[in-house]
């Protein structure tokens, strides 16, 4: 563990985090350049799809002296090929002054190691094709599928 991996800790959110969840997500969408009208996630959704009865995603939060500083946003999903679960990570965020110093790593790693005591084949993203970014994923293993598109059906 280097210097400054120690910074920063890892663990999973609680209800109590819906606030900071939220707020992550409505500051990704700004380094997104997305209109923030265009985010509808509200604190409410977060405690319901979230923590209640039937959770839709998870959340890793990074923590720097135990203030929130990112966050893993993830889900299961499933293999046919494989016949294996694996995560997508849906939304990874880190405060912009904390870039760059590891907790962005510390969460992608915390993914990685319940997607492997899961059972997981992979994990998955996608990336902004402008986002610099995409280097940071790089290095963590992860590749580009460059045969596969996304499409969407907004229903």
């Amino acid at each position: 563990m280097t210097n400054r991996e120690v910074l920063f800790s890892v663990r999973p959110a609680i209800p109590a985090d819906t606030a900071i969840i939220t707020s992550f997500v409505r500051q990704l969408a700004e380094f997104e350049r997305e209109p923030l009208e265009n985010v509808l996630l509200t604190e409410a959704d977060v405690l319901e799809h979230g923590f209640g009865q039937n959770p839709r995603f998870e959340v890793m939060i990074a923590e720097h002296v135990g203030e929130p500083v990112g966050m893993a946003l993830f889900f299961e999903t499933y293999s046919t090929w494989a016949a294996r679960p694996g995560i997508w990570i849906e939304e990874l965020f880190v405060v912009e002054e904390f870039r760059g110093q590891g907790a962005g790593k510390l969460l992608v790693d915390a993914v990685v190691k319940l997607a492997n005591e899961r059972g997981c084949g992979r994990v998955e993203l996608a990336v902004l094709d402008w986002n610099p970014a995409r280097d940071f994923y790089a290095r963590q293993g992860f590749f580009e599928l460059e045969s596969w598109r996304t499409y969407r059906l907004e229903l």
